[in-house]
């Protein structure tokens, strides 16, 4: 009903404008209306299209958004990364520095020893120089003199220091004690060692049960000459008896019998200065492994 009306009465208007305007207005507010109608649909159009990019933009700043929250994160996280590596860096620093103190009083302790040992071996060594120097070429016959380990060791031969089948002292032994005394004397800051040994035999003397007896007894008659007759200070002095437990050849012929048939006197010197030095050695911080292990021989 509405359309039909709408019909007619576009119709009588037609009708009315064409009875009352001419052709030529007509034309020209027909050409106006369709200018109007171009210029209605492109401004419809453009406002389509502006809602799209309207809604383009917002996405795109959602997106932007959303980038720049990730940004920051990642910020974040490279400056935290940073600040811990830069602790890092700082604690290994000055863990570095206690690594280089604790090598540098290290090598400084491994210094010390290493000269004592020096000084102790220049010592045994011209001890040994002079006692060589002060023995007969008949003596050096029933003596061997070496240096081991920082240790000098004389060895004296049964045959010379006591009588047959006995612990006394001979006299003929009693010049070459005295030559050994007195090198003793000289070096006052070493320890003396005298250490009597056997061979397999046997003993059977009144009052003497065995080889460890035998060996013992001739150790002590060799430190009580030292003492009382050269004057040799008794605190330095051990006697020790090794019976035939340590021989140095084999029991099975006579000539290996006669070598392990020995006194040995021991000299040594005192650790005193390398137990101080080992008192002095450079603590290092629990769980840090020290520069490196020294082994004096």
């Amino acid at each position: 009903m509405n359309k039909a009306f709408l019909l007619f009465s576009f119709f009588s208007g037609a009708l009315m404008l064409s009875s009352c305007v001419s052709k030529k207005q007509f034309t020209q507010l027909q050409s106006e209306y369709n200018q109007l109608d171009k210029s209605y649909q492109d401004t419809k159009m453009k406002l389509v299209a502006c809602g799209t990019n309207s809604k383009s933009l917002e996405e795109r700043l959602a997106e932007a958004q959303k980038a720049n929250e990730e940004l920051k994160a990642s910020y974040a996280a490279l400056q935290g990364s940073l600040d811990k590596s830069i602790q890092q860096n700082s604690q290994g620093n000055v863990n570095i520095s206690k690594l280089v103190d604790e090598i540098n009083a290290s090598n400084k302790f491994i210094k010390q020893l290493v000269e004592a040992k020096d000084k102790s071996d220049s010592l045994n060594m011209v001890l040994t120089n002079n006692l060589t120097r002060s023995l007969s070429r008949e003596e050096m016959k029933d003596v061997d003199i070496q240096v081991l380990k920082g240790v000098v060791y004389i060895s004296l031969s049964d045959n010379m220091l006591y009588k047959s089948g006995s612990y006394e002292i001979s006299e003929r032994a009693g010049e070459t004690l005295s030559k050994i005394a007195k090198i003793i004397m000289d070096y006052k800051d070493y320890e003396v060692l005298i250490e009597g040994n056997t061979d397999t035999d046997p003993i059977s003397r009144p009052n003497i049960r065995n080889n460890w007896d035998l060996s013992a007894l001739r150790a002590s008659s060799v430190v009580q000459a030292l003492q009382n007759t050269y004057g040799v200070d008794p605190r330095r002095l051990t006697a020790a008896g090794r019976g035939e437990y340590n021989p140095i050849a084999s029991n099975d012929t006579p000539e290996g019998k006669q070598r392990n048939r020995r006194t040995q006197i021991i000299i040594t010197p005192k650790l005193d200065q390398f137990m101080d030095l080992i008192e002095k050695a450079p603590e290092t911080e629990e769980g840090t492994e020290t520069a490196g292990a020294v082994t004096v021989n």
